[in-house]
């Protein structure tokens, strides 16, 4: 069911990201659900809830593989941390894999020390915390607080392992995508990073939808993953 958007619509050229829409015009509780595809054959889905209460909020994206893939067991990202004026401020970024715990990941964000430590093979990992840094899940929900306003957006992401920067670029604004969710009106983004073509996903943002993500594509040692939205309920 498409949703019409409540948020503003106007554009600042001069500035990288949109106005910031208030914590009250966000939806309280949002449940996603997608089809995964690895090379166009389906593989599993991925349901995704956020939820924000008091000032806080709660993203966890689980990934069931389906067929030979259900195997592997669940992947599970979860992300928490505060709502502000400016959107999003993660706290906490945990990824666990099923099927190996010896690969989860966790990130904890220190913003009075301006400190990320990341936890990769039970060693940690620190980084200097740049303002506006998001995690794995939470940036995508961001847009719902600041729309991508100009043509190339640079993101402050940790995915767990890291912290990197990610260059995207707007190239449409009205494009029409149809997944089995519906018919909807987005804005495409794609990689700009020309050092690292393959590294990071292709979005396409529902512009009357909360500015979330209606079908994203990835690259993954060659493969390609894709995600179409089949459900969204928004309260």
């Amino acid at each position: 069911m498409m949703l019409k958007n409540m948020m503003s619509r106007t554009f600042l050229i001069c500035c990288l990201w949109g106005i910031a829409a208030t914590a009250s015009a966000a939806p309280k509780q949002i449940k996603l659900v997608y089809e995964a595809t690895r090379n166009g054959q389906p593989f599993a889905t991925v349901t995704e809830t956020f939820k924000q209460e008091n000032g806080r909020y709660r993203i966890e994206s689980v990934t069931q593989g389906q067929g030979v893939y259900a195997l592997f067991g669940k992947r599970t990202l979860t992300s928490e941390g505060e709502v502000t004026p400016e959107g999003l401020k993660p706290s906490k970024f945990v990824l666990d894999r099923g099927d190996n715990p010896k690969k989860s990941l966790s990130a904890n964000f220190d913003w009075a020390a301006n400190k990320l430590t990341m936890l990769v093979k039970g060693k940690p990992v620190t980084a200097p915390l740049e303002k506006g840094t998001q995690d794995l899940t939470s940036f995508v929900y961001q847009f719902m607080f600041k729309q991508p306003a100009a043509d190339v957006l640079k993101l402050p992401v940790t995915t767990g392992k890291k912290l990197k920067t990610y260059h995207y670029k707007a190239t449409g604004r009205d494009v029409a995508v149809q997944v089995p969710a519906g018919n909807f009106k987005t804005i495409h983004l794609v990689n700009a990073d020309v050092e690292e073509p393959d590294d990071e996903k292709e979005l396409w943002l529902g512009a009357e939808s909360y500015y979330l993500p209606v079908r994203i594509i990835a690259h993954d040692d060659g493969n390609k993953l894709e995600q179409h939205l089949t459900s969204l309920q928004v309260e």
